[in-house]
C-alpha cells in the first residue's frame, strides 16, 4: 500500500494505492494551505479504507515546483510519518506526475510559473527525462521542444493554449496524489525509494526570499 500527498497548490489531494490499483484518491481545497488539516484528512482516508499508518509499505509526497510553503507542508508530512512507521518514502516531480496523464512517445509537461514563466519539461511514454526541468518563458520552452510525437499536459491550459503549437493537448486533474502514488510505486519496485530523511524539494526557481536577499 502507498500513500502519497499532494499539497502543492491551494488544490491538494491524498491518494491510497494498492498495487497496482489505486483505492481511494480525496481531492482537498485548502487557500490557506494544509499545515492545519493535512493529518485530519490523512486520517480520514485512513479511516475510510479501514487501513493505518503502520499498513502503508512506502509514502509519497509531490515535491515541487509548487508553492514553497505547500512543497514543505507536504514533504514534513510524509517524512514525519514514514519515520514513524519505518517506511521508505518517494518525492515526485509535479511535471513527472503530469505526464503520467498522456499517451503520446513525448510528453511536454507545464505549469505557470507566474512572472510571464512556465515550469516546464518533456518525458517518454516510460516517464523518462527526455528534457530536463527547467523555469523559463514560455517562447523559449517551446523553441527547444524536441521533435517527434509530442503532447502538451497541464491541468490548467489557458493561459497557454494562444501560444502552443499544433499537438494533441490533455487536461490533467488538479488532484495529482494518484499520479504520484503511481510514479512512486514505480520507483519502489525498483528499488529507488529513500530514507525519508533523505527527501528533497523540487522547487526549480529559487524562493523570492533568495531572489531578493541582499547582504
Amino acid at each position: 500500500m502507498i500513500l502519497a500527498v499532494d499539497t502543492t497548490s491551494e488544490f491538494g489531494s491524498l491518494a491510497l494505492m494498492r498495487a497496482p490499483d489505486m483505492i481511494d484518491e480525496l481531492p482537498l481545497h485548502s487557500p490557506e494551505g494544509f499545515a492545519h488539516i493535512l493529518f485530519d484528512h490523512i486520517q480520514r482516508l485512513l479511516d475510510r479504507n479501514s487501513a493505518g499508518a503502520a499498513d502503508v509499505r512506502c509514502f509519497a509526497a509531490a515535491a515541487g515546483p509548487g508553492s514553497f510553503t505547500g512543497v514543505r507542508v507536504g514533504l514534513a508530512a510524509v517524512k514525519g510519518l514514514a519515520e514513524a512507521v519505518d517506511r521508505p518514502a518517494v518525492a515526485v516531480s509535479n511535471l513527472q506526475a503530469l505526464a503520467v496523464f498522456g499517451s503520446r512517445p513525448l510528453r511536454a509537461t507545464l505549469l505557470d510559473a507566474r512572472r510571464g514563466q512556465i515550469y516546464g519539461a518533456v518525458y517518454d511514454a516510460q516517464l523518462r527525462p527526455v528534457l530536463p526541468e527547467m523555469v523559463t518563458s514560455l517562447p523559449h520552452w517551446i523553441a527547444g521542444l524536441p521533435p517527434g510525437d509530442l503532447e502538451f499536459i497541464s491541468t490548467d491550459l489557458a493561459p497557454f493554449r494562444h501560444i502552443l503549437p499544433e499537438a494533441p493537448i490533455v487536461a490533467a486533474p488538479r488532484a495529482l496524489a494518484a499520479a504520484v502514488a503511481r510514479v512512486a510505486w514505480e520507483r519502489w519496485q525498483n528499488g529507488q525509494a529513500q530514507d525519508p530523511a533523505a527527501l528533497d524539494a523540487n522547487y526549480v526557481r529559487r524562493s523570492d526570499a533568495e531572489l531578493f536577499w541582499k547582504e
